[in-house]
């Protein structure tokens, strides 16, 4: 990520295509940044819609389920410093790290 490259921040870059998270690590992210699991969802994606995850009623493992199932439904970057995790768009969010 070109942010952090700037900063000096060493960082592991993990491609979720060829490293899928399992459902435990989407957890731990997920307490790591106060969110939920509708909140990692990118509602653009073809498959969002193909899956029904607009609705409101469906809860956390459902969604959770789905993007284990679908990784490219996972907002990205997701930034992990020091035991916080934040979305990395818009790009604020992650200078709140440094």
């Amino acid at each position: 990520m070109k942010l952090l490259e700037e900063e000096g921040v060493s960082f592991r870059r993990v491609n979720y295509f060829l490293e899928p998270l399992r459902k435990e690590d989407l957890v731990a992210l997920l307490r790591k940044g106060a969110l939920v699991p509708r909140d990692l969802l990118r509602t653009r994606e073809k498959s969002y819609r193909e899956m029904g995850l607009a609705d409101p009623n469906l809860d956390d493992d459902t969604i959770l389920d789905a993007l284990v199932a679908e990784p490219g439904l996972l907002q990205r970057p997701i930034v992990e410093r020091s035991g916080r995790v934040v979305i990395g768009r818009p790009l604020e969010n992650v200078r709140k790290l440094f």
